[in-house]
């Protein structure tokens, strides 16, 4: 008798679904038997699909690098030079926030990218976003101080390094269980000082 094809998944659910797993137990703590049940399929087609364990955890990083990647594609489009810092932390915080159950927290921070030299493709994922993150700032505050938009004096690479500081000590927080409210109360602060704009209601 001919076995039957195995289940087709989702790839994107399957992704999500292997986040989860990596986030609440880390990768050294997340076995392939626990991935395999968790999206439905077998581990030959685990291999198939994603290569390996470490294939799969690099790909679920890449997607949720590329989430916030576009939060700082849409901040730096703002008109506004204000706008770019309050859009920024105020996306990335929603992002951050998202409810535990259905959305991982944010692995840019997360020590699961170091739980295992397996992971080490994760790692590069990381730090290249961050670096492109970094030169879309840079780039926008250059701009920002062509246009006289900020004094000609400001260090576009000072600004850049201190926002990308913000967001990444909120990430930290966000993953330690700090309130949405409390990150946003902590952004509007940073971004007060940096140049009088607000991230959060008044």
């Amino acid at each position: 008798m001919m076995r039957g094809r195995p289940p087709a998944f989702e790839r994107d659910q399957a992704l999500l679904e292997a986040a989860r797993l990596f986030w609440r137990h880390g990768y050294s703590g997340t076995s392939t038997r626990a991935l395999t049940s968790a999206i439905g399929i077998s581990s030959s087609s685990l291999y198939a699909a994603f290569g390996s364990k470490a294939g799969l955890f690099a790909e679920a990083v890449e997607v949720y690098a590329n989430r916030y990647a576009e939060i700082y594609r849409r901040a730096v489009a703002s008109d506004a030079i204000g706008e770019v810092v309050e859009t920024l932390l105020r996306e990335s915080i929603i992002e951050f926030t998202q409810d535990p159950a259905d959305h991982p927290g944010c692995m840019v921070t997360s020590a699961i990218i170091t739980d295992s030299a397996d992971a080490s493709d994760a790692g590069e994922i990381i730090s290249a976003m961050q670096t492109e993150n970094a030169r879309l700032l840079h780039a926008r505050f250059t701009r920002a101080v062509e246009d006289g938009d900020l004094p000609a004096d400001a260090s576009p690479t000072a600004l850049t390094d201190a926002v990308q500081a913000v967001w990444l000590g909120l990430s930290a927080q966000s993953n330690q269980g700090m309130s949405r409210e409390r990150l946003l109360r902590a952004a509007d602060l940073a971004a007060h000082a940096l140049w009088g704009t607000r991230t959060a209601e008044a």
